[in-house]
């Protein structure tokens, strides 16, 4: 722990019916008694206090101060907090006072959390799993990030360290003594435990990024000819004028992006320019960043116009791949039925007019979702730290299991275990302390 105190304002910028400052470190019971007076209130128990500037003693508001020593703690340090009406000049104010106190300081971000970590209090996942909450927008990250809060992915990390630094100590003792009769070789012992091992950790990987998508979200394309009714669509998805509609063809220029919580899930939905070919320098760089959107998106709606249909462009057509669905627009301009399928595969029929098919295309979304990206079950991947450290322990496990059992066995078990260690902390990793918490806000 560090010698010094900090304070930040934990509750959020803005106005408020409640704002809540903490203060951790050594100093924290005297800023607690020189602002809210004696005697100092029972541990974890809210007390009703007058604050005061602690030079001149004058009022700065009446409010709640709790008081956490470090031995039960979030940080593992003294703690205070002092919970005051939100109004800007009472934070203002309150803080002032605090910063006057010899030894406190303004808190860096995520600092709190930091010392929790340096305290043993969690792991780095679960460190991530604090952010993700704070940050969690939909009822689906909500909880992801809870359960990682809660240790599921340490668990699942220090199970496999734990069966790794075993094999590891077998294989070890088995080259250490090699002269000396131990038994049952322990290299033919490790060998299962390696191989399925590395198996675990190759299907943990092996999951289309679901924790990743889930945490950053899923980003859906709309593209397809001019005037088919692109941004019509994307405004009745929405449920609000997100972008300008135009009968002008060739009104979208750019990609742009809205965001849309669909059953929990956070959706970046993609409005683009019109596929055609066009003499116009800027329609055409439009064109060229659609098709690069629908090439990175994870689904793409390719929209097609009804009131021309059957007729249909070539273009649009072939971006009916493996990540695209049909929406034929306008089936109220329909000459006939709509057709059940284009391309080989289901048509999404609606009329961004008059609203037809819209909620069918969202259930339809909702279960491509969720199709593709089951909730519950192991937990999974959340930041690309994980993935690729993960990645490094299964490359290092491979290289052991097909090497020879020698030395250069032990020493890939050794980087294997140091690569798990890295994502939960269990090793020196000093290095990645910094982006693990320059994301947080001040008061975390």
């Amino acid at each position: 722990m560090t010698g010094d105190t900090i304070f930040a304002l934990s509750s959020g910028g803005g106005r408020a019916g409640i704002a809540v400052v903490r203060t951790s470190g050594p100093a924290a019971a005297e800023a607690l008694t020189r602002i809210a007076g004696e005697p100092m209130p029972d541990p974890r128990r809210a007390t009703l206090r007058r604050f005061r500037e602690p030079e001149t003693g004058q009022p700065i508001d009446r409010g709640l101060a709790l008081w956490f020593p470090a031995s039960a703690s979030a940080t593992g340090e003294d703690m205070a907090e002092f919970h005051v009406h939100g109004g800007l000049a009472v934070i203002a104010a309150l803080c002032k006072a605090l910063a006057a106190i010899p030894g406190l300081r303004p808190a860096e971000p995520g600092e709190f959390t930091r010392r929790a970590f340096e305290a043993g209090r969690l792991d780095l996942t679960q460190a991530e799993g604090i952010a993700d909450l704070v940050a969690a927008e939909t009822e689906a990250q909500r909880r992801q990030a809870l359960r990682q809060t809660e240790g599921e992915l340490r668990h699942l990390y220090d199970g496999w360290h734990d069966r790794l630094m075993t094999l590891r100590a077998n294989v070890e003792a088995a080259i250490d003594f090699s002269d000396q009769e131990l038994g049952e070789d322990p290299m033919a012992t490790a060998a299962p435990g390696l191989a399925a091992l590395e198996a675990e950790i190759a299907a943990h990987l092996d999951d289309e990024r679901r924790g990743e998508r889930l945490r950053e979200g899923f980003c859906i394309a709309i593209v397809g000819a001019p005037n088919a009714g692109k941004s019509r669509l994307l405004n009745r998805l929405v449920g609000r004028d997100a972008v300008i509609v135009s009968t002008r063809a060739g009104t979208t220029r750019d990609v742009v992006e809205v965001r849309l919580d669909l059953g929990g899930w956070p959706l970046t939905l993609a409005d683009t320019a019109g596929l055609r070919e066009s003499q116009d320098e800027i329609e055409s760089e439009g064109v060229r960043r659609a098709l690069a959107r629908a090439a990175s998106a994870d689904l793409s709606l390719v929209v097609f116009d009804g009131a021309l249909w059957p007729q249909s462009d070539a273009q649009s057509l072939g971006l009916l791949g493996g990540d695209a669905l049909p929406v034929l627009n306008k089936t109220d301009l329909l000459s006939g039925p709509a057709p059940a399928e284009i391309a080989g595969r289901a048509t999404l029929a609606v009329s961004c007019l008059t609203g037809a098919g819209i909620e069918t295309l969202l259930e339809a979304l909702a279960e491509e979702i969720a199709r593709r990206y089951p909730p519950g079950g192991a937990p999974a991947l959340t930041r690309t730290r994980h993935r690729q450290a993960a990645i490094e322990c299964r490359g290092a496990l491979a290289r052991a299991i097909a090497g020879p059992a020698d030395e250069r066995l032990a020493e890939e078990l050794r980087l294997a275990a140091h690569a798990l260690g890295r994502i939960t902390g269990r090793v020196d990793v000093e290095a990645v302390l910094d982006l693990v918490f320059r994301d947080f806000c001040i008061g975390k």
